[in-house]
């Protein structure tokens, strides 16, 4: 991926919070003139993601850093594989280690956790996406590892579509507005650009939202027995979206009702680290 200024800011911003003061462990074991080098190495079977972000934190610390990527993003990896390699000043990588590890189990993280996903639809229809619950500030770098496991993204932010939900639903019957009302509203509004997604929980709420020209319907916590018949229903008239609940027991059970997306948030807010260490090397 692409190192963008934002990227770098975020890698500044974690090293500020870690080592902003110093780091008198090492400072007073490590001689600042000592070489080595050291790999960073997978414990754990899963997808990379965030190589680049863990190799250019090592260069954003100390630019006299030298590193080598020896397995790309995407790639699955066992547990004993050779991610990087890091060479130069002793000292700058082990003030460095923490926070390029932090970004690289985080990432692969994601990555591992939405591969088994993707891996559990294998053969049907659906596709996989992710949500907006992600880490305050690692959004771009969270969905580009969701990427990596092989699923795709919904919106990255609010202005990327019209997605109406039901406190939006709330605030327009406040108004006097059924749901029909509100997509109508939507659409006569909305930028010939943007579809109209919005969101129901009963199969009445669905053939409302159909009937006033909705283009992406998302079914909200229903069973696979209402999916189904939503699907039915619909007959292609608009995209169906599955979400609320999913876990990797019951992903495969709603993709086979023929829904087009299930949206899974546990992609970013609850996927368990990738165990990733750093093995040092020193010069003789």
């Amino acid at each position: 991926m692409l190192i963008t200024s934002d990227i770098q800011n975020l890698i500044d911003a974690a090293f500020a919070e870690d080592v902003l003061t110093g780091d008198p462990t090492t400072d007073v074991l490590i001689p600042p003139d000592l070489m080595g080098r050291a790999a960073l190495v997978t414990r754990d079977s899963g997808v990379l993601a965030g190589i680049e972000v863990a190799t250019a934190a090592f260069g954003r610390f100390d630019p006299s850093l030298r590193t080598k990527i020896l397995t790309p993003d995407g790639s699955r990896v066992s547990p004993g594989d050779r991610l990087a390699l890091v060479s130069g000043s002793v000292a700058s990588i082990l003030k460095a280690e923490r926070t390029a590890v932090n970004f690289l189990q985080h990432l692969s993280g994601v990555a591992s956790e939405t591969r088994r996903y993707v891996d559990a639809v294998s053969g049907l229809h659906a596709k996989i996406v992710d949500t907006r619950k992600t880490t305050p500030g690692l959004r771009k770098l969270e969905k580009y590892a969701v990427t990596m496991g092989g699923a795709q993204n919904h919106r990255q932010n609010l202005a990327d579509g019209i997605l109406i939900k039901d406190n939006h639903i709330e605030a327009m019957a406040l108004q006097g507005l059924n749901i029909g009302d509100v997509v109508k509203r939507a659409n006569a509004r909305a930028s010939h650009t943007i579809k109209v997604e919005i969101e129901v929980d009963t199969i009445a709420q669905l053939e409302e939202v159909l009937d006033a020209g909705a283009d992406l319907v998302l079914l909200d916590n229903m069973s696979t027995e209402q999916m189904r018949k939503a699907v039915e229903i619909t007959d292609g008239r608009a995209v169906l979206e599955a979400s609320g609940g999913i876990t990797l027991q019951t992903v495969r059970a709603i993709a086979e009702t023929g829904v087009d997306i299930i949206s899974v948030g546990a992609l970013t807010h609850s996927a368990p680290a990738m165990n990733v260490s750093l093995d040092m090397e020193i010069d003789g």
